[in-house]
């Protein structure tokens, strides 16, 4: 079993802005409730989880309806600091599983087969990627930020399974990957010029980049290929916005 962290501090962008007025992220209405919620209902019904820690801002998530296992606590400023408050609140150095609030079609399925990969492999840090094909044939149409490799093209998860002990040393690396998270290029670059030549002629493989970024965060990286495309659809647009509330109309 696996302890969670819901990252819920996300203030609300500008590119949302105009269609709520929720301040933050993580309590924009989805089809009657926050959609956090639904993040952390997923999270309850996995066979594979224990606690839930909702780290955010606190008297505003006191508001909302979260299963019982599941505790609320306060936040940091950054997202790494929030990361480094829930794993301290955790009391233990187990792998801990850490997922963004804005994930609303997130699924029990999706998080148990994940993790079922994660067991399966010896790492500190294991990230999810999702085939463009898994991802379109699931959601057409829906625009995501992809990258090239070899073997194919992907997006990123906003889910991550990792060891406790290796946030202080990745702390300010890990704050430019996620500040550049949406622009491989520059993630590219932050790997080194090697990486950028291989990216842009397709070359790159993703075991590279795996060692890649355990070399540089001197830990030991795992990708995982997950074919839920539940696991890439984060609301960070209008667009987002109006797929999910769709997708949970379509079920109501």
């Amino acid at each position: 079993m696996y302890d969670a962290i819901i990252l819920a501090g996300g203030e609300n962008n500008e590119h949302l802005n105009r269609y709520t007025a929720q301040p933050y992220e993580a309590l924009i209405d989805i089809a009657g409730k926050p959609m956090v919620e639904y993040v952390a209902e997923a999270l309850a019904t996995s066979s594979h989880v224990s606690r839930i820690f909702v780290a955010g801002p606190a008297e505003e998530l006191g508001k909302c309806s979260f299963p019982e296992k599941a505790v609320i606590l306060k936040g940091g400023q950054t997202i790494m600091e929030t990361i480094s408050l829930g794993m301290k609140a955790l009391g233990h150095e187990n792998l801990t599983l850490v997922v963004t609030a804005d994930i609303p079609l997130l699924t029990a399925a999706a998080i148990d087969d994940f993790l079922r990969q994660c067991a399966s492999v010896d790492a500190d840090v294991y990230y999810p990627v999702i085939a463009q094909c898994d991802h379109e044939r699931r959601f057409p149409g829906n625009k995501r930020t992809y990258v090239r490799l070899k073997e194919g093209t992907f997006t990123g998860g906003n889910i991550f399974l990792a060891n406790p002990r290796i946030v202080p040393q990745c702390v300010q690396v890990a704050e430019r990957i996620i500040a550049n998270r949406k622009n491989p290029v520059r993630l590219c670059f932050l790997l080194g010029w090697i990486f950028v030549v291989k990216f842009i002629v397709g070359s790159l493989k993703l075991t590279q980049v795996e060692a890649r970024v355990s070399d540089i965060l001197r830990i030991k990286g795992a990708v995982i290929r997950s074919p839920y495309a539940e696991l890439g659809i984060d609301v960070d647009k209008p667009s987002d916005l109006e797929l999910v509330r769709i997708c949970f109309a379509q079920t109501c």
